[in-house]
């Protein structure tokens, strides 16, 4: 990449009005990178396909999750910060979505029962006035769950694997970097009436970044000296991988009921469901 005379004069003017276009050019209209998208729905990977395409159960079970707590005490590694935790603090409310989606739980308020529970008293005070209309109905009580969900994010391992590669010649220069982290949840269902641990999985997902860069540098001229760096770092966001353990764990917590008989398919020929089949193997494998 050897630049004389007009050409290098040429080069650099390039790069000026580059430059220049950057600043006055809309912002969704970035020279480099994706620039602004629209509001979407949050993408999910292959665990949602295998949990919304599960078969359909007996009979739905009546789900209770108060809380998914980040148990694993680490923090956000850079910048460094005592405030910013490394995994979301919202699990509980990506729990509830799972359990919903799945189609096997009907998942019941209980993060937020304290709110609910005002919500009634408000309810029963305006019914019990005097004057308060004879058709209202009666508030009816809260269901009660059949089954306890808990659980939480047990481990966030950084850096398990860490590599890269790169070449220089010249003074021109390419190399690409990646790192592996990985999240473990884990989920247990209890028996309301008895307490007792009916099933319990571990599950884990990596999380994968990658940066790639390349640059120029050397002199092309005497005291001419040209410089061009280009770079791009993909980080696959942390909440995903979370919410897909999460999804590989209800799923893993649906199949091991079924071979237990805590709960039944609608259709026993279903156990040969591909799904099924897969999660109920790779339990087989770990054993």
């Amino acid at each position: 990449m050897f630049i004389r005379g007009s050409k290098l004069a040429a080069a650099l003017s390039f790069l000026m009005a580059v430059s220049g276009c950057t600043v006055v050019k809309k912002t969704g209209d970035a020279l480099f990178g994706p620039g602004i998208t629209d509001a979407q729905l949050t993408p999910r990977v292959s665990t949602y396909r295998d949990l919304v395409n599960l078969p359909q159960p007996k009979g739905k079970i009546l789900a209770a999750v108060y809380n998914f707590r980040d148990q694993t005490g680490q923090y956000k590694p850079a910048p460094a910060s005592s405030f910013s935790t490394a995994v979301t603090q919202g699990a509980a409310s990506m729990l509830m979505n799972v359990l919903s989606e799945s189609g096997w739980f009907i998942p019941l308020e209980r993060e937020g029962l304290q709110n609910l529970l005002t919500e009634r008293k408000i309810i029963r005070a305006a019914l019990a006035k005097p004057d308060a209309p004879e058709n209202n109905i009666m508030l009816p009580s809260l269901i009660a769950a059949n089954v306890l969900l808990e659980g939480g994010v047990v481990a966030y391992d950084t850096n398990l694997r860490t590599g890269g590669a790169g070449a220089r010649y010249f003074g021109i220069g390419a190399d690409e970097q990646y790192r592996v982290d990985q999240v473990t949840v884990n989920l247990r269902a209890i028996d309301i009436r008895s307490g007792q641990v009916l099933h319990t999985v571990l599950t884990s997902k990596t999380i994968y970044s990658k940066a790639i860069s390349a640059d120029v540098f050397r002199y092309v001229k005497f005291k001419r000296l040209l410089e061009i760096e280009l770079g791009t770092t993909t980080n696959e966001p942390a909440q995903m991988a979370m919410l897909s353990a999460m999804e590989s764990a209800v799923i893993h917590l649906i199949s091991q009921g079924i071979v237990n008989n805590s709960w039944a398919l609608q259709n026993p020929e279903d156990i040969n469901n591909p799904v099924l089949q897969y999660y109920l193997n790779e339990n087989a494998v770990i054993l």
